[in-house]
Formats: structure tokens, C-alpha cells, sequence
């Protein structure tokens, strides 16, 4: 496949929309992941790491708030 071939013929979906969906679904699933690091992170008494996950986890949070607003904007919702 080329980068200039749009699929969605299969699937019923452009790529460009599921790669939006894509995004928004591993910022979310990135946020819950990095809840798990810094439990673990905090149970060693690592605030310095902690602290790392924390930033990262807000940086998938907005990252999926601004996809989520994108994605709604180009559906309709």
C-alpha cells in the first residue's frame, strides 16, 4: 500500500479518521497504563519517577482531550 492510497473500502473507515481514533485510544490506554507506573514508582518511595509518570500521564490526558474535541469536530458531535 502506498501513501497516498486511503483504505476504508474494508473497514468502512478513511484513515485518516481511524488514525484520529487510534491516537485518542492510546492516549487513553496510555494514561491508565502509567497509573500502574506510578503506584509502583510510590510504593518504592521513587518520587522522582513518580513525578516523570505523572507529567507523562497529564501529556496523554491532554493529548486525548484535544483528539477526543478533533475527532468530535470532524463527526459531527
Amino acid at each position: 500500500m502506498t501513501g497516498d492510497t486511503e483504505t476504508g473500502g474494508i473497514t468502512g473507515t478513511k484513515d485518516k479518521d481511524y488514525n484520529l481514533i487510534w491516537y485518542v485510544e492510546s492516549c487513553l490506554a496510555n494514561a491508565l497504563r502509567l497509573e500502574t507506573y506510578i503506584q509502583d514508582a510510590e510504593r518504592e518511595n521513587d518520587s522522582e519517577v513518580a513525578e516523570l509518570f505523572r507529567k507523562a500521564q497529564a501529556d496523554s490526558r491532554k493529548g486525548a482531550e484535544l483528539g477526543k474535541r478533533l475527532l468530535g469536530s470532524r463527526m459531527g458531535g
